[in-house]
């Protein structure tokens, strides 16, 4: 099957497309699966990783390259909270409040970030480097606080050892 592109408007006109390193790592996922349709969630978390958001053109460029129908991927993209249909920022972090990481702290948490950045949840900082989320439960309870940096969880935090992360994120630094 050939590669079909569609252009999208969150990236000027670009062709929404593979990279060929990405395409080849789509081509392997399915060979995990009994089924496309099967391998729709992962998919779609390559597609979000090479990027950034699943637009309405992402979604579209799904669609034809898996050969599912629209309200499939739809279904997939706007029941998980994972998938980002809106730009996020480059360092994503979502702040678990739920009961176990709310009683270990996380309101400060959330605080000192939201503070630190001058944004709340569901905003990105004016230079697209920072966004963050409020989240339910990263299933992480036992290591509460905790939150997550794009797909990596960080846990049993404290206000400071936030702090200095963000510091280091600032600065360019890994993490």
């Amino acid at each position: 099957m050939s590669q079909q592109t569609t252009t999208d408007k969150a990236t000027d006109g670009a062709p929404v497309v593979f990279r060929p390193e990405a395409l080849a790592e789509y081509h392997e996922i399915l060979t995990h699966y009994p089924e496309r349709r099967a391998a729709l969630g992962t998919v779609l978390w390559l597609a979000q990783r090479e990027f950034g958001w699943i637009s309405p053109a992402v979604e579209q460029y799904i669609c034809e390259l898996m050969e599912l129908p629209p309200a499939w991927v739809e279904g997939v993209v706007s029941f998980y909270s994972m998938y980002h249909r809106r730009p996020m920022g480059r360092s994503h972090i979502q702040v678990c409040t739920n009961i176990s990481c709310y009683l270990r702290g996380a309101e400060d948490i959330y605080g000192a970030v939201s503070k630190r950045l001058d944004i709340e949840a569901g905003e990105v900082t004016a230079d697209g480097k920072f966004s963050l989320e409020r989240v339910e439960c990263l299933g992480s309870c036992g290591t509460a606080p905790m939150l997550q940096l794009n797909d990596r969880f960080h846990e049993n935090l404290t206000v400071e050892q936030v702090v200095e992360m963000l510091g280091k994120l600032e600065r360019g630094e890994k993490l």
